[in-house]
């Protein structure tokens, strides 16, 4: 066994004085061949040499010797040196203010080096103490090499592409040297001593260190350029505080040790089970991350967001084929942004507001029909500008919206900030963003990057909305085309039944057969005529077929209709009377009736409802059925051949709408999934519109 142990201490021996050699060529190299503007090549150089000089230390005394202690300690704080400056290449280490802490921390522990080994060699102390001064000198060693290699990896992880090139030689030399070191003196603390294989063989592995960073200076390196990321930052953090945290276990577990009765292992396991507690019940919650990301950007960044980090992040959310429709995922990737949990889309409607059209985790929020008023809505389009609901509720007023700004928005606390989707200078829609876990007001950097991604959702829906007009026209062309043969052919039966119905009236023989004849034919004639009249008077057209109509008999029939199936229940509304076309306003409330009498079970009754206001009636159709997603209403319910049933053919409320329309009047819908639905018909009142008061119920004859 002496002869093995005298083997390894000549091995020892001759590799340290290699290393040495190798370390000093090294350095000669670099002083003539090496890049003068590289920022690390005098403090390559000065690490070098005192490695060499450490290697001829320690060969001549050893691993125990005082003065190849404070060598090693020398060295340690030269290669701490070299980390530095290659951060400082640029300027960049006055802003990167992680690195000067921790450049300073690892300095700092590696200078305790002298103070132990005075603490050892030259007081007189027990050999317990003794024992336990080397194992803190291994744990000291070992937190300098974790935090070294943890600079390590930000430095080339933040360098650009062409600056890994120039770095890939120096960092992998210095890779190697910090890993062999934390291995060495790990298992010296583990085993109580330093194992003489790899005291050995440490000279050679300085050997291989300095060549990699003789051929990694060259003449043809450039300037460095480190752009350091936000999660290599948090990850260089949390490990230090791992291996703090571990260091600081393992030191008072051993000073403890020194008094007796299994403190030190009470201790180890108190840590440990403290350790487990917090990684199970704080590290989850999403308000502890949240809190721990603000904080960590706003002390040591410039700016609050890694703007690559979360484009990458925002695209990926948009173009995910999967995981909701395009609505919702545009909600998803701005609240991704601030943090915010849940968020609405409000889409502009019909009348020249914005509507709902989708919710991403915020189902509990009550919107009404009406989300956002016209006028509104022409600010934000006008003003490009986010709307800071903090700052309405505080009363600040900055380009007229205070006053404008719906009530239930204000009364939600959690709604936090208002962002217009703006296509060419056109609202597209605005987004309404959840207030953050963490609650904190919004600045610059949050609208600059708002603004950005807000204009590029409205360019996402805008494509969106511009394929789904290419598709509905390629759907009306070709109903268009079916509706062209069928008025041909209705039309070429109506001639004809009008023509037996003439010649009928001149040949018929027989007085009784002849009147009857004509009774039917002209009936025939006139429902033929009416349909061609019904399918193309949408729009404006009907607007010339209004009379007064008394809209109570007109409910009253309506709701007969549905008698002996399902309960269809009229409330009342008394003497109302409206400018409105009676056969097209009847068949509308026919399709809305049907409609809630499908989506609703039969225990519970449809509810129709007449009412008026000042200058206009309504008629409401209620239900407590099945309800509609804010999006189907949006994008599906007015949308001929889009049908929530499986046997519709989705022309019943777009022919309801376009007929209302044609009368002046608007129909709108709220619809709550789970819930039911109310349709609300708004017509102008006869008197309203000039037209004089009815002579009958629902009877009158048009006015000119």
């Amino acid at each position: 066994m002496p002869d093995v142990a005298t083997g390894w201490l000549l091995a020892s021996f001759f590799l340290h004085l290699a290393g040495a050699l190798v370390c000093v060529g090294a350095a000669a190299w670099i002083l003539r061949k090496g890049d003068a503007a590289r920022p690390d090549r005098k403090p390559t150089m000065a690490a070098l040499l005192l490695t060499a000089l450490w290697c001829v230390v320690f060969a001549a005394y050893g691993e125990r010797s005082v003065l190849a202690a404070m060598a090693e300690t020398a060295r340690n704080l030269a290669w701490i040196n070299v980390l530095y400056r290659l951060f400082a290449a640029d300027g960049r280490h006055e802003s990167l203010k992680p690195i000067r802490p921790v450049i300073g921390a690892l300095a700092f522990v590696e200078g305790l080096q002298p103070v132990l080994l005075v603490f050892q060699y030259r007081l007189a102390i027990t050999p317990a103490l003794s024992e336990l001064t080397f194992e803190v000198q291994a744990m000291f060693r070992v937190l300098v090499a974790i935090g070294a290699l943890v600079l390590l990896h930000n430095l080339y992880v933040g360098a650009s592409t062409a600056t890994r090139q120039v770095l890939r030689w120096t960092a992998t030399s210095l890779a190697v040297l910090w890993a062999y070191e934390l291995n060495l003196h790990t298992v010296a603390y583990l085993g109580g001593t330093f194992p003489s294989e790899l005291l050995a063989v440490r000279g050679l592995a300085l050997a291989f260190v300095a060549a990699g960073l003789a051929a990694g200076i060259s003449a043809n390196s450039k300037g460095l350029n480190l752009r350091p990321s936000r999660a290599m930052a948090f990850q260089s953090l949390s490990l230090l505080v791992i291996g703090g945290y571990l260091l600081i276990m393992l030191a008072i577990a051993g000073w403890l040790d020194l008094l007796g009765g299994g403190y030190g292992r009470l201790t180890q396991v108190g840590f440990l089970f403290a350790a487990v507690a917090v990684a199970m019940f704080c590290l989850p919650s999403k308000r502890l991350r949240a809190w721990m990301r603000v904080t960590v950007v706003k002390h040591l960044f410039q700016h609050r967001y890694d703007y690559r980090a979360e484009w990458l992040r925002f695209t990926r959310t948009i173009g995910r084929g999967s995981g909701g429709s395009l609505t919702e995922r545009v909600v998803q990737a701005m609240a991704d942004i601030t943090d915010s949990p849940s968020g609405l889309l409000l889409l502009p409607a019909e009348e020249g507001g914005l509507t709902l059209a989708s919710r991403w985790q915020w189902r509990t929020l009550h919107v009404p029909a009406q989300a956002i008023s016209p006028d509104l809505a022409m600010l934000l389009g006008r003003g490009h500008f986010i709307l800071d609901l903090d700052e309405i509720r505080a009363g600040t007023d900055h380009h007229g919206e205070l006053s404008l700004v719906p009530d239930w928005l204000v009364a939600e606390e959690q709604a936090w900030a208002l962002v217009p989707l703006l296509h060419f200078d056109r609202l597209t829609g605005v987004i309404v963003l959840a207030r953050p876990a963490v609650p904190r007001r919004l600045d610059w950097e949050d609208f600059d990057l708002l603004k950005l991604a807000g204009q590029q959702l409205a360019s996402y829906l805008a494509e969106q909305s511009t394929q789904k007009a290419l598709m509905e026209a390629e759907r009306f062309d070709e109903f268009n085309r079916r509706i062209a043969f069928v008025m041909h052919d209705i039309k070429n039966l109506a001639s004809q039944l009008s023509l037996l119905a003439r010649n009928a009236e001149l040949h018929a023989d027989n007085p009784d057969f002849r009147a009857d004849m004509l009774v039917t034919l002209r009936n025939s004639s006139e429902k033929l005529n009416g349909l061609l009249a019904r399918l193309g008077r949408y729009g404006a057209n009907g607007k010339e077929r209004r009379i007064p109509v008394a809209l109570d008999p007109l409910c009253r029939r309506v709701a007969a209709k549905f008698e002996g199936g399902h309960r269809v229940q009229y409330l009342g509304g008394g003497n109302v009377t409206a400018a409105a076309d009676p056969e097209a306003l009847e068949q509308a409330l026919d399709h809305l009736v049907q409609n809630a009498v499908e989506a609703s079970d039969t225990p519970n009754p449809v509810m129709l409802e007449l009412s008026a206001g000042a200058s206009h009636a309504r008629l409401q159709v209620l239900d407590s059925g099945t309800g509609m997603s804010a999006d189907f209403v949006r994008n599906g319910l007015f949308k001929p051949f889009v049908s929530s049933k499986t046997d519709g053919f989705g022309i019943g409320a777009f022919e309801a709408r376009e007929l209302v329309r044609g009368m002046g009047g608007r129909l709108e819908v709220e619809s709550r999934e789970g819930l039911g639905t109310r349709f609300n018909i708004t017509l102008p009142l006869a008197a309203a519109a000039g037209l004089p008061a009815p002579d009958g119920a629902a009877e009158g004859k048009e006015v000119a």
